[in-house]
């Protein structure tokens, strides 16, 4: 029987859609036999392995005012815009607990991408049990260059996954994942733009030569990344749920209603498609 994939793109708080789509996805006993989550998406896809349905939405609207989940103060006092300890350890230990247990018993494959910055290649972790390490491959996946600080793991100098694989189908389906559900954050027609930011990408990464071309053509990977989702969803090798339309909300939100409005899009959007979802994995 053909492997079943959940491939999830990032885009910092657009990834409440994507929260959304998974919460109906695991309310209806959808399973999978891996998922691989870029940024947001790893950072909100771990909750699949764990099983946890409406975490995402409740810490995120928790705590969408604290200045030590994000903030510019963060930024100005940790180097990092989403506190890198608050996020990725006190929240999941203390506050809004992650399900260790189940996470680790659970035998669905959990990938995390992140960019290696000496090289500007992609990094594919896969993490099948809950650790310090794992929660900082995770943030590495997340941390967005300029607003964070570089996470270093297991030797490796790491930040977002999506520099260099925004929408990583191709190589899941590289490692013998045949049937993908893909959830984008961008509605159908969009195009990637080059980043305006380069200037003072260059000053802040200058010594990382070929990070550096990863973001200056950035722009060029994921516009053909999303051609080969398209071509991909036309012969059926592919499932690709998109917002029906652009997502109001910004990188930065701290409005509950906001959050929980595109979290409601994510949720209609999944729902209107669950049978086709069934049936399509079924086939």
């Amino acid at each position: 029987m053909a492997r079943k994939g959940l491939v999830l793109e990032g885009g910092a708080l657009r990834g409440l859609f994507s929260a959304g789509v998974i919460d109906v996805l695991m309310e209806a006993g959808i399973a999978f036999d891996g998922l691989i989550g870029v940024s947001a998406g790893a950072a909100f896809g771990c909750n699949y392995k764990s099983r946890q349905v409406g975490r995402v939405i409740r810490y995120n609207t928790r705590f969408a005012r604290d200045w030590r989940y994000c903030s510019w103060k963060s930024w100005w006092l940790t180097g990092d815009l989403f506190g890198g300890t608050f996020c990725y350890h006190v929240l999941p230990e203390q506050l809004d607990v992650f399900d260790k247990k189940t996470f680790d018993e659970n035998p669905m494959e959990y990938y995390a991408v992140c960019t290696d910055v000496e090289t500007g290649e992609p990094v594919y972790q896969r993490l099948m049990t809950c650790s310090d390490t794992c929660y900082e491959y995770i943030r590495a996946s997340a941390s967005m260059p300029l607003v964070s600080k570089i996470v270093e793991v297991e030797g490796r100098k790491l930040l977002d996954g999506g520099v260099s694989d925004s929408i990583p189908l191709e190589y899941f389906q590289s490692v013998g994942y045949e049937k993908n559900v893909v959830v984008l954050t961008q509605p159908d027609g969009y195009r990637k733009e080059h980043n305006r930011l380069m200037p003072l990408l260059r000053l802040s990464l200058r010594k990382y030569p070929d990070m550096l071309r990863a973001l200056d053509t950035r722009h060029l990977m994921y516009n053909s990344q999303l051609d080969y989702v398209r071509e991909a969803e036309r012969q059926g090798r592919a499932f690709v749920l998109r917002p029906p339309h652009a997502l109001e909300i910004g990188h930065l939100c701290h409005d509950p209603e906001v959050m929980r409005a595109v979290y409601a899009v994510g949720r209609t959007t999944a729902e209107g498609q669950l049978s086709a979802i069934r049936k399509y994995l079924s086939e």
